[in-house]
């Protein structure tokens, strides 16, 4: 399995811990283009902060897609984004 490591802002990844935020957004750049293309992923593992102890979960990522993503959820308005589809936590640690 391949997992995506990516940091969160707190109030982001405490909405995906709860279960309101569904998706989560990365600009459609240069970076993200080559990441995406390489692997396919079937798991992301999301952290807050950093350092040994840093809180963080496992999650399913049931889809990757490009769109435009809602607002509220932290996507720019009218901006195409990647759309990472989220499933059911598998893991949390440090919470």
């Amino acid at each position: 399995m391949n997992i995506l490591h990516l940091t969160l802002r707190k109030k982001w990844f405490d909405l995906i811990l709860s279960g309101q935020k569904k998706e989560e957004y990365r600009e459609i750049k240069e970076y993200w283009n080559i990441r995406f293309s390489k692997k396919k992923y079937d798991m992301i593992k999301f952290t807050n902060g950093y350092g040994k102890d840093k809180p963080s979960f496992t999650i399913e990522l049931k889809e990757l897609l490009r769109g435009l993503g809602l607002t509220q959820w932290g996507a720019a308005p009218k901006q195409m984004v990647y759309i990472l589809r989220l499933g059911n936590i598998i893991e949390k640690f440090n919470l």
